[in-house]
């Protein structure tokens, strides 16, 4: 059942990390610069409050070393000792440009991306902060960032400006860009369940699956964009499941269940979802051929990728598109994918009641977990062991 964690916080919790090291401590941020380290049962090791007061909007373990943490408020990136919470260690002052939305270290913890409110994305070394990259392609906020798993060079974001990017951080022009708002509009798809929005797919939230090709977006528009990255770091294929009713803040893919592509939802519909996305077309191509219905909608995103990449010049190679034949075919299947994907529905459906800020899936005390942060100033816990 849902435990509470609370009295951690004085204000509404915006963000909340796990360490992978063997204490598995975690750590949460909230608006005037408080950041709070919690043992796995939800005792309260430590509490500060950051230089300034800014909200404390990302908070992130180093998965090389436990021992450092690493916290976004306004435009620094304070480096805390999770069990000594006397003051940073270190400060990244002017880390963002402006004020910074989010934080990815890649997995050797040598790299930090910085994601802010000009849309830049500044690339730092570890250890010592020095900035080697600015990542200038978004036209709106950055709001997410993820870095590949196995590919430490490879890093994604998504914006308020409706697109998703892949980097490699030896340039600094992405590999690709896929601009969801372009995706809506070819699709043309009006049949959105009842009581959806018609809200345009700003992005609040990318994560990446631990086979590190498959990336999921969390969207305005209720739904989770999802991606596939093929051979030669190409964007081969999207797609979506329409998870929420309102607009999706958050989408993480959950490294400890049966398989990597199990993906945890959270929106401002106050629903948690668990999907089981081993089966999807995007995930699994061959699922799609089995279908008739929605074999087509796999082709139709490639064709739309590939025109993506090259009405930006960025396809190295001609595509392979049986234009004719495809259009007739995706105009047939549109309508039956929607219902493919409807039917297909969570694996774990939680009303949590309130909009969701952050969610952190974690394994308590051997317990396939899920931490929720809302606009309250306590966390909730949910066992994903019900599976």
């Amino acid at each position: 059942m849902a435990r509470q964690w609370s009295e951690g916080h004085s204000t509404s919790i915006l963000c909340v990390g796990a360490s992978s090291g063997p204490e598995g401590l975690l750590a949460s941020g909230s608006e005037g610069g408080e950041v709070t380290v919690w043992s796995q049962e939800g005792t309260i090791i430590g509490r500060l409050t950051l230089p300034g007061e800014e909200d404390s909007t990302s908070v992130v373990f180093s998965p090389a070393d436990p021992g450092q943490l690493y916290v976004s408020h306004g435009d620094t990136v304070s480096v805390l000792d999770p069990r000594n919470l006397k003051g940073p260690v270190e400060e990244f002052q002017g880390a963002g440009e402006e004020e910074i939305n989010a934080l990815a270290l890649n997995e050797m913890g040598s790299v930090l991306a910085v994601a802010d409110d000009s849309g830049a994305i500044r690339v730092l070394e570890l250890p010592g902060g020095k900035v080697c990259r600015t990542l200038r392609r978004h036209t709106n906020i950055c709001s997410s960032v993820a870095f590949r798993p196995h590919r430490p060079n490879n890093l994604v974001s998504a914006g308020l400006d409706m697109q998703v990017m892949l980097w490699g951080l030896q340039k600094t022009r992405p590999l690709w860009t896929l601009n969801l708002q372009e995706v809506a509009e070819e699709e043309d798809d009006h049949q959105q369940r009842p009581g959806q929005l018609f809200n345009p797919p700003l992005v609040h939230c990318v994560s990446v699956a631990s086979c590190g090709n498959i990336l999921g977006c969390a969207a305005e528009d209720g739904r989770v964009h999802l991606m596939r990255i093929g051979s030669g770091s190409k964007l081969e294929q999207q797609g979506a499941v329409k998870a929420h009713s309102q607009g999706a803040s958050q989408a993480h893919f959950v490294s400890f269940l049966s398989h990597p592509h199990w993906l945890v939802t959270g929106g401002n519909d106050g629903q948690v979802f668990l999907w089981d996305l081993s089966k999807h077309p995007v995930v699994t191509p061959e699922a799609k051929a089995k279908t008739g219905a929605s074999a087509a909608p796999r082709r139709k995103s490639k064709c739309k990728a590939r025109r993506k990449e090259q009405s930006q010049d960025k396809a190295k190679t001609p595509p392979k598109v049986e234009t004719q034949k495809e259009e007739v075919e995706d105009e047939v299947a549109a309508s039956a994918e929607e219902v493919t994907e409807e039917k297909a529905g969570p694996k774990l459906s939680i009303s949590h009641g309130d909009k969701v800020n952050w969610l952190c899936p974690a394994v308590l005390k051997g317990e396939p977990s899920v931490v929720v942060a809302d606009q309250s100033t306590s966390l909730t816990v949910y066992p994903l062991s019900r599976l």
